[in-house]
């Protein structure tokens, strides 16, 4: 669960940093994203599931990766204010703690948009019940096992694709 946890961890720092990298050129704060109005029982809901699947941990090193990602980027560009950005971004990183929280409220919008407030009460019964206990500890193997699969299934796949490769192009009497 936690390798799960990682990679989708990585996967969406690497989808914030990369959203930083425009905003931090620009200096200005991006429009978050409308989301449809939900009622505040169905945001409640939407919450209490993302709870039962620990999705905070997929994001709570989210400030930090990106407060240390534009620091890598300046030091790129100013070499010389190593010491000096070093000592900001604790500053910074202090200023925005906690904002990972956004994050979350933010999730909770998109889900309570998403489901009517009667279904999210229905997944909330659902997680709670043995089997969706199971699911909720289930899941993420299955979810890193089944990529761990395609990434083998991929290798080999590009072998025989590799294969057909050169014996179309020993047909052109060119050996690859």
């Amino acid at each position: 669960m936690k390798r799960f946890s990682g990679l989708l961890s990585a996967a969406i720092l690497a989808a914030g940093l990369a959203l930083a990298a425009p905003a931090m050129a620009q200096q200005q704060q991006p429009a978050p994203p409308s989301v449809k109005q939900s009622s505040p029982a169905a945001i409640g809901y939407a919450k209490e599931i993302l709870a039962m699947k620990n999705v905070a941990s997929m994001y709570a090193g989210a400030v930090p990766g990106i407060v240390e990602k534009t620091k890598t980027g300046l030091l790129q560009q100013y070499l010389n204010y190593q010491k000096d950005l070093d000592e900001v971004a604790v500053i910074v990183a202090k200023a925005n703690a906690g904002r990972e929280k956004e994050i979350g409220e933010g999730m909770a919008q998109i889900y309570a948009s998403e489901f009517s407030e009667q279904e999210l009460k229905d997944l909330v019964v659902f997680y709670k019940s043995p089997l969706g206990q199971k699911l909720l500890n289930s899941e993420p193997k299955a979810i890193n096992e089944s990529l761990n699969y395609m990434q083998q299934w991929a290798q080999q796949f590009g072998v025989i694709v590799a294969g057909q490769f050169k014996a179309e192009m020993k047909k052109r009497g060119k050996d690859i």
